[in-house]
């Protein structure tokens, strides 16, 4: 399985937070966000909403004098077998706000040894989960996290997986031809939310942007009631604005 080559903006900005991360981590006794800048070669204006994410993620802190340190989020990853459970517990963190954010569930999935896995996903009761009524390893041609996750894939990667998982009917409106739903996979720019409109299931919309790290191909994704179709676009928008977030837990 090969991945297409082109990041995502959600990659770059999680990069960029790397050497932020990276550049106030050597200075012990803190550092201002003109040194950031002049180290890492951000601009100042880009650093300055970057520098409020991480704020507001716990990965860095403001002290008095204005200069930045590394966070109590950062602090609590440490190292060896904790180091797992806290990254998983601060990306469910930052799902569960993602979740509020956005109004809807949202879920973390991947596509690994050739199959779809949903790996993370937080919901509520104001915001419930999809009912899996078919196995989401069964449905990748119908669903906006499957066809998101194969748009990641080059050409013979969709073939293989379409191959082994053929494209029953689900709803009325699930696309059935492997040619059509090739070109459509062909067509999805990069940087557009995947749109799922009733073809999984009937009474539920869902949207997935891409949330490529390292050699896996994945997605952030949401599911909303038909009741809330309305909201669908805007909802999607606001997921792949916040994606980086939950990238740069995952990066870490």
């Amino acid at each position: 399985m090969t991945l297409k080559p082109e990041p995502t903006a959600p990659f770059h900005s999680v990069q960029h937070a790397l050497r932020v991360l990276e550049t106030v981590s050597k200075h012990g006794n803190g550092v201002t966000d003109t040194q950031i800048s002049r180290e890492t070669g951000l601009p100042v204006g880009h650093l300055t909403s970057l520098l409020l994410t991480l704020r507001r993620e716990g990965y860095v802190e403001q002290v008095t004098d204005g200069a930045y340190v590394v966070g109590s989020s950062l602090l609590l990853l440490g190292s060896g077998p904790a180091r797992r459970q806290a990254l998983e517990t601060k990306l469910q963190q930052s799902l569960a706000q993602l979740r509020d954010s956005v109004g809807a569930a949202v879920y973390i999935s991947r596509y690994v040894d050739g199959e779809i896995r949903v790996t993370q996903y937080a919901d509520g009761p104001l915001t419930p989960a999809v009912n899996e009524w078919v196995d989401f390893r069964s449905a990748a041609h119908a669903s906006a996290v499957g066809k998101c996750l194969l748009s990641q894939l080059d050409h013979n990667g969709r073939r293989d997986h379409i191959s082994r998982h053929k494209t029953p009917r689900l709803t009325s409106r699930t696309i059935t031809s492997e040619k059509v739903l090739l070109s459509r996979l062909d067509s999805q720019p990069a940087t557009v939310p995947m749109l799922d409109i009733q073809e999984y299931a009937v009474g539920t919309v869902c949207a997935a942007v891409p949330l490529t790290a390292g050699a896996s191909a994945g997605c952030l994704a949401l599911s909303l009631p038909i009741e809330d179709a309305h909201r669908l676009r805007s909802a999607a928008d606001t997921l792949n604005r916040r994606a980086a977030p939950v990238l740069l837990s995952m990066a870490l």
